[in-house]
């Protein structure tokens, strides 16, 4: 089957860096082999946000123009909008490379429940904190001590945050780092690596350096994969990230 790819990353740090994209045409590569697809075009947008519409996107707009059916390495890189997918899905054939035998409909479901589930965690904590509250207008001691507890735990994070508001650039420095690699980590495992010395060697192996310009170590690995929250059985078990 012939299809074309679609890469698309949120920033100019990531495109200029050529991770973000790199990893994405790793991971459309990396299914394409196992499906049995022929990319005969590829087309990526940069700086662009997920929260605009696919074919309001220069590059995107091309590629679903094509006619071929359009490739992206993870959903999210097509959008983040349930609208936006139902929408594509009626007039566009589009597969994700994450998900390779998915069809429309999973794609579909796949993408409501995310979304259902961030709007549930949402009025879970609006409904408790609410609920909370009037406990403690009734006179409910307990619920007063955990609103009290709240308030200056608020308050305490509001103190720090303006204590250490000089490392906070620092900070979102090396958040903007982690991120330029987690696609690339992530491929990693994907494609075998079960241990961090075997992620660090994929690495070095794909000529990614370190945020200083050094050698990838398991230590290394380990500190960038806190930072984003990940973890190998879970990188390697689910393969659709958020």
């Amino acid at each position: 089957m012939e299809v074309v790819a679609y890469y698309r990353v949120s920033t100019k740090g990531q495109g200029e860096s050529g991770l973000g994209l790199d990893a994405q045409r790793e991971y459309v590569k990396f299914a394409a082999e196992q499906q049995g697809w022929v990319v005969v075009a590829e087309f990526e947008d940069v700086g662009i946000s997920g929260s605009v519409h696919p074919l309001e996107r220069p590059a995107a707009a091309k590629a679903f123009a094509t006619g071929h059916p359009v490739v992206v390495a993870k959903l999210d890189r097509l959008s983040r909008d349930v609208e936006h997918i139902a929408g594509l899905m009626k007039r566009s054939q589009f597969m994700v490379a994450t998900m390779p035998k998915a069809d429309t409909m999973q794609l579909h479901l796949f993408a409501m429940l995310a979304e259902q589930e961030r709007r549930f965690i949402s009025e879970r904590t609006k409904a408790a904190l609410k609920s909370l509250e009037a406990r403690a207008a009734g006179g409910d001691a307990e619920a007063v001590q955990k609103i009290s507890n709240r308030s200056q735990a608020l308050a305490k994070g509001r103190s720090m945050l303006n204590r250490t508001k000089g490392h906070a650039t620092q900070r979102q420095q090396a958040d903007d780092r982690a991120a330029l690699v987690k696609d690339a980590i992530e491929l990693c495992v994907l494609k075998g690596a079960s241990s961090l010395q075997a992620v660090a060697d994929c690495l070095i192996e794909r000529n990614i350096p370190t945020a200083r310009g050094g050698q990838w170590s398991p230590t290394a690995v380990m500190r960038v994969m806190q930072r984003l929250g990940l973890e190998l059985n879970k990188v390697a078990n689910g393969p659709e990230g958020a």
